[in-house]
C-alpha cells in the first residue's frame, strides 16, 4: 500500500447477495449511484478499512459477511475539480487510489445509513452485475469496468458454488 501525492487511499466494496444482486447507493441531494466507498485511515489495512466502511456507509457488519474476492492492483482515478468536496481540495487531493473487495452476505441484512458521520448516501438498490455501468457517474465508469470485469470470475465462481 503506497501513499501517491495528490491521491487518497481508499477502499472500494461490492456486496453480493443471495440472489447475485451487488448493491449500489444513491449520493445525498444527486442522482448518482455508487458502491460505497472510503478511506483508509492511518496504521489501518485495506480490509481493515473496508470491513469499517461497509459498516459505516451501508451499516453491514464484518460478520455478516465473508470476503470472496479483491483486486490485487490498486485503481487509481482523479475526481473533476467542480465534483472535488472542499475537504479534498483541502487536503490538495486530485483523486483516489483504490483496493477493491469482494463481499457476499451470509446472513439477512437491513441496509442502514445510520452510523454514516457525512451523511453520503440516502438511497439503494440490488442490482444485476453490470448495472452500475449505466449509472456511475461518468469520471468512474473506467475504474468500474475494470472492477468489474476483474472480479466477474470470482463472482461467477461463487453463483455456480450456490
Amino acid at each position: 500500500m503506497e501513499k501517491e501525492p495528490g491521491y487518497r487511499l481508499n477502499v472500494g466494496l461490492i456486496i453480493i447477495n443471495d440472489k447475485g444482486k451487488l448493491l449500489i447507493c444513491k449520493r445525498k441531494d444527486i442522482n448518482s449511484w455508487q458502491f460505497p466507498q472510503g478511506g483508509i485511515d492511518f496504521g489501518e489495512t485495506p480490509l481493515k478499512a473496508a470491513k469499517r466502511e461497509l459498516f459505516e456507509e451501508v451499516g453491514i457488519k464484518g460478520s455478516s459477511v465473508r470476503i470472496i474476492g479483491s483486486m490485487e492492483d490498486w485503481i487509481k482515478y482523479d475526481i473533476p475539480k467542480e465534483n472535488r468536496k472542499k475537504r479534498l481540495l483541502q487536503k490538495n487531493f486530485k483523486g483516489q487510489k483504490q483496493k477493491w473487495f469482494m463481499f457476499k452476505l451470509i446472513k439477512n441484512v437491513d441496509v442502514s445509513f445510520e452510523n454514516d458521520p457525512d451523511g453520503e448516501f440516502d438511497d439503494y438498490k440490488w442490482v444485476s452485475y453490470w448495472y452500475p455501468l449505466q449509472s456511475i457517474i461518468s469520471f468512474k465508469k473506467d475504474v468500474y469496468r475494470t472492477v468489474l470485469c476483474s472480479l466477474r470470475v470470482v463472482f461467477c465462481m461463487e453463483q455456480a458454488g450456490d
